[in-house]
């Protein structure tokens, strides 16, 4: 067994292939050993092979990126979104109590049915529309009942530089098509998985690391980037922004062509407002979170030629 006081911290992070667990494998990097696994190493179908892998790994901090995040294909594959989103969470926050570790773990704001007028805060009632949302939520409900120290960090439209995303997404399409129609009735603010992942390497080293454990504020925070947008307005900073970077688009800029939810109908429902309210994680954690835009910009600076 391991002896954890003389040794250098280790950080076992799930699906290191995503979005999220790919930057995770950056941000964590300066504060330990970097245990990053993908599904080939650790099923989160399996929890045989969670358990298995936890174990020998022991390591003082899980950071669990990994989920089944294909939203519409869910509606017809509960059982597996289940397994993975909401059974796996509560197994590795068993692991976690069991070691005396950190379990982070990441939800999002399809916990919240999106009828609400403002942002919504933490403590608002949580009501899933979709099988996807329905899992998160098991997740998080699993993770509270087990007790373990842990931290679920809910969040909205995240993009990355590696993987496939809504900004990829609209590149592509503004090279090849010269008009779109894009949702403009939902709203949200986009969030990088870069720094989805910079926070989580703050509070883990700040608060958990290196700070005072038997203080360490365990529970439910929003993490967004500041500000709100549309689709269409996302759609449009993005294409804006690499026609300013000379990148050669099909597409005329006043023909992205907003329309409703309803004229673009989806297996499963989308949350009208996704919009979260993260005073609760920047009072508590001293974080600042960037608008929106610092984001999506830096994010296209990596992707474009």
């Amino acid at each position: 067994m391991r002896d954890k006081a003389s040794s250098v911290p280790i950080l076992l992070v799930t699906g290191s292939r995503g979005q999220v667990g790919f930057e995770l494998r950056r941000s964590l990097a300066s504060l330990g050993n970097v245990v990053a696994l993908d599904r080939s190493v650790c099923d989160l179908r399996s929890p045989d092979s969670i358990r298995s892998v936890v174990r020998e790994v022991q390591p003082d901090v899980i950071v669990n990126p990994a989920a089944y995040t294909a939203v519409d294909a869910a509606e017809n594959d509960a059982e597996l979104a289940y397994a993975i989103n909401g059974v796996a969470a509560g197994v590795l926050a068993e692991e976690a109590k069991s070691l005396g570790g950190l379990l982070v773990h990441y939800s999002t704001d399809y916990v919240f049915d999106g009828r609400k007028d403002g942002p919504y805060v933490e403590t608002d009632v949580v009501n899933p529309q979709s099988v996807y949302g329905k899992s998160k939520l098991a997740g998080e409900q699993a993770i509270a009942e087990r007790g373990a120290t842990a931290i679920v960090l809910r969040t909205c439209w995240v993009a990355g530089a590696h993987g496939s995303n809504f900004a990829k997404t609209m590149l592509r399409l503004g090279r090849e098509r010269d008009s779109l129609r894009v949702i403009a009735d939902q709203y949200g603010a986009p969030t990088t998985a870069a720094l989805i992942a910079d926070v989580t390497a703050q509070i883990v080293a700040r608060h958990w690391l290196h700070g005072d454990r038997a203080a360490f504020a365990s529970g439910v925070y929003h993490l967004a980037a500041a500000g709100q947008t549309s689709w269409h307005g996302y759609a449009t900073e993005v294409l804006q922004f690499a026609a300013a970077r000379g990148v050669e688009l099909k597409v005329d800029l006043a023909r992205i062509e907003p329309i409703a939810t309803a004229d673009y109908p989806l297996p499963a429902p989308r949350p009208a407002n996704s919009r979260l309210d993260t005073h609760k994680l920047r009072q508590t954690f001293g974080i600042n979170l960037p608008d929106w835009r610092d984001g999506v910009h830096h994010l296209l600076e990596q992707i474009l030629p």
